[in-house]
């Protein structure tokens, strides 16, 4: 019998929704990203229910013809979402039960809510966009490795407080942020951890009094697990909060790389120049060349914090149980999701196209003092001082050149200076000590920019990244494995074959 509101849901109501309040409360614009998932998940659902003896086989069949005809009608364009019916199940139901008629198709929510069923298709579909976009996130470390490779001597002026600190390469800096991204990369990986556990099952909150079988439908979706506990499962979106922070500390790692394009390709620095398919022009000004890709970063990184912002607040105070505030999650999901994955891309090609002006580095390093620190552990090796005094020495030799308008590569002036303090050093020694191509070959600590250990961890972060590749791909292959286990089982039972004989 027909509910008089007209809902699947409608039975204990007397009157149809409002205009205003269907439009307020509809979510197919949000929810129509997982209709292949949803799908899936009510093949996956219905099998199981089959196995289980809860509906018949004979239920099962009909159930499966109408999934699939769905879900070719979606991959060819057909099936439209219909705003109101509120969401994306109601939609995939009503199909189903349009087709298969009340008696079959009202079968398929038995043991389910949509409250399990929503949380189950957004992890369907989040583990997919996590594994691309950890896909990206290797394609652009592979770009930083590449533009690396080769200047491992290359020296430019390394900065603390965006003041010249210490002779690096061209090579260190670039592999500092492969290294950085490494750790983006374990934060993804450990977020779909958690994400690849099944909710379906929990039903509204409470779970059901039917003899279901979890497992069984977590193993045809794929999952590595059941996210076990019902009230938790329907209740919780930290694993979209989570998600989404991991994006957040990615967008603000990808922000400082991007600060750093922008500040040293101003003519101020002029360290690099880029591309000009990364850069734009001025409307009035037309010498400009604009750093736009990276600034446009910079300004991406505002979306996602605020995306991370809006699923924590919408979380904050909610009582035990699906609450329809939690309709709220998939918006701010997809857009942190469609923004970082755009922004890698875009990225990882300004990085493979810019140009480094490396003259301009070596040139720049002399000019502001970076092998004072050098020169001070030189002396402490060399004369057996401690280095604080050595510290002093060298500071006190800093501020005398600084206010005569000298670099450390008057040599002469240098020698005269550390005379005075009791330090007598030959001219070719303080050549030698002073040099950044010859400092930056002294650093010899673990991590540092000495040429020899710079290699050493672009061995290490490539085989980081391959590994990261290699994960991914079992990941994917996963997935499709169950996807094509799945479809297997339904063609199965829509060749009239017992379930029995269907390999489960």
């Amino acid at each position: 019998m027909a509910s008089k509101s007209g809902r699947l849901w409608g039975g204990r109501f007397s009157s149809d929704l409002s205009d205003i309040a269907l439009v307020f409360s509809e979510s197919t614009a949000a929810d129509g990203r997982m209709v292949a998932e949803d799908i899936w998940g009510s093949q996956a659902h219905a099998i199981m229910l089959a196995q289980c003896g809860i509906i018949s086989e004979v239920d099962l069949r009909e159930i499966l013809k109408w999934l699939e005809k769905a879900r070719e009608a979606w991959d060819d364009g057909s099936f439209e979402l219909r705003p109101e019916l509120e969401d994306v199940h109601m939609n995939v139901e009503t199909y189903l039960r349009q087709g298969a008629g009340p008696e079959f198709g009202g079968r398929l929510h038995t043991a389910r809510s949509r409250n399990d069923q929503v949380i189950t298709d957004c992890k369907l579909h989040l583990r997919v966009r996590l594994l691309d976009i950890r896909d990206r996130v290797a394609d652009l470390q592979e770009a930083l490795l590449e533009r690396a490779a080769g200047h491992e001597e290359t020296v430019m002026p390394g900065y603390t407080h965006t003041q010249h600190a210490q002779p690096v390469s061209l090579a260190f800096w670039l592999t500092s942020y492969v290294a950085l991204l490494a750790r983006d990369q374990e934060r993804l990986a450990d977020a779909y951890r958690r994400i690849n556990t099944s909710p379906l099952g929990a039903a509204a909150l409470a779970g059901t009094s039917f003899p279901t079988d979890r497992k069984l439908s977590a193993r045809l979706l794929g999952f590595a697990g059941l996210q076990e506990h019902a009230l938790d499962c329907v209740g919780s979106r930290d694993y979209i909060a989570e998600a989404i922070g991991a994006l957040a500390i990615l967008m603000a790692n990808l922000s400082k790389l991007a600060e750093e394009f922008v500040v040293w390709s101003s003519w101020e620095y002029g360290m690099l120049e880029m591309d000009d398919a990364y850069a734009s022009g001025s409307s009035i000004m037309p010498q400009k060349k604009n750093p736009c890709i990276a600034e446009l970063t910079r300004g991406k990184v505002g979306i996602v914090f605020g995306r991370l912002m809006q699923i924590l607040t919408m979380m904050k105070g909610l009582p035990t149980g699906y609450n329809r505030d939690l309709q709220e999650d998939k918006p701010p999901l997809w857009d942190a999701l469609d923004t970082v994955e755009l922004t890698l891309t875009a990225m990882a090609a300004m990085v493979r196209t810019v140009t480094f002006n490396t003259e301009r580095m070596r040139a720049m390093v002399g000019q502001n003092f970076a092998c004072a620190t050098e020169l001070a552990n030189y002396l402490v090796r060399e004369r057996g001082l401690p280095f604080r005094t050595c510290h002093e020495i060298v500071g006190s030799l800093v501020g005398v050149l600084v206010r005569e308008g000298k670099t450390l590569d008057d040599h002469q002036r240098v020698q005269e200076v550390l005379r005075e303090h009791g330090e007598e050093l030959s001219l070719d020694e303080i050549a030698s000590v002073v040099d950044p191509q010859l400092c930056l070959r002294q650093q010899r600590s673990v991590g540092s920019t000495g040429p020899a250990e710079v290699r050493r961890m672009q061995r290490s972060l490539a085989s980081s990244v391959a590994r990261a590749r290699q994960d991914t791909a079992k990941a994917r292959d996963a997935v499709k494995a169950a996807r094509e286990h799945t479809a297997r089982i339904v063609k199965h039972v829509l060749s009239g074959k017992p379930l029995a004989k269907a390999g489960l």
